[in-house]
């Protein structure tokens, strides 16, 4: 999993742990929020796996959650449960972070291939 001793250290979970960090609204938070939380959550699950395939599974797991989230603070900035200034800083954090898993996929892809 490249020079990295523990998930803790990997930029993609340290970003999306940030992500939560906005969430306040009480009728859309606990969706929003577990969706959030499942994608540091299985970004560090797939870490501590000993295979390359379920690390592998469970990031695109994680990817699909920031899908999910993403999905939802749209929905939360259109029905006016999210401030859309705050929802228009976290939409491009959550792209920016499939990216990065997705990136992240690639890589272990390409190294394990040898």
């Amino acid at each position: 999993m490249g020079n990295y001793k523990r998930f803790e250290d990997l930029a993609i979970w340290k970003e999306a742990y940030a992500t939560l960090k906005g969430c306040k609204d009480d009728g859309f938070k606990d969706q929003i929020c577990r969706s959030a939380v499942s994608v540091p959550s299985n970004i560090a699950e797939g870490y501590e796996r000993k295979g390359t395939k379920d690390t592998i599974q469970f990031l695109y797991i994680a990817k699909s959650s920031c899908g999910e989230l993403r999905t939802q603070l749209y929905l939360a900035i259109e029905l006016d449960y999210l401030n859309r200034e705050i929802g228009n800083v976290l939409l491009p954090k959550t792209a920016r972070l499939s990216i990065m898993i997705y990136n992240y996929i690639l890589f272990i892809n390409k190294n394990n291939q040898s």
